[in-house]
């Protein structure tokens, strides 16, 4: 996660098409989970590039990091004072709480900036309701860091809403 390409992005290109409008099911997804104290749904500064470097960290010594294609790092806020981070992982990893994900998810991509997340939330709820679905939560997937979405011009998240 810290090769800088050519052009000075860190992150890896993003295509939104495989998320766009899906239904996936995961049973047993493993996950590395860590927190971060937060205000107001807002991290922190610092704490949140910190956690994300130690959970990547731990996943490359544990030799469990999946593919880029195939990253994703999920966030759940449970209250507007602290975030769940998920990390997917390709195998346990020691040392970290392993959490596995199951269930059904409904997915959209959004491009706009981060405090726009209320809105995507209504759009999501729409979305799922179209489908016949109850949303009973919500995971964010940052595709890419502030500087990378400056950088690509775009600052892409898809909502995963967990639904029954």
């Amino acid at each position: 996660m810290n090769h800088v390409s050519e052009n000075g992005q860190c992150c890896p290109p993003f295509d939104p098409a495989p998320w766009a409008d899906k239904e996936v099911v995961w049973h047993d997804k493993l996950f590395i989970k860590d927190t971060i104290p937060q205000f107001l749904h807002v991290p922190l500064p610092g704490i949140f590039a910190r956690t994300v470097e130690r959970m990547w960290n731990a996943l490359g010594t544990a030799e469990a990091a999946p593919d880029m294609k195939d990253f994703l790092m999920l966030a759940h806020d449970p209250s507007p004072w602290k975030s769940e981070l998920y990390m997917s992982a390709t195998k346990e990893v020691p040392d970290t709480e392993n959490v596995r994900l199951t269930g059904t998810f409904l997915t959209k991509v959004f491009d706009g900036p981060y405090d726009a997340a209320s809105s995507w939330i209504k759009d999501m709820d729409a979305y799922a309701g179209s489908k016949g679905k109850e949303v009973i939560r919500y995971y964010f997937y940052y595709t890419t860091c502030p500087g990378c979405a400056k950088i690509c011009g775009h600052n892409y998240t898809v909502a995963f809403a967990q639904v029954k």
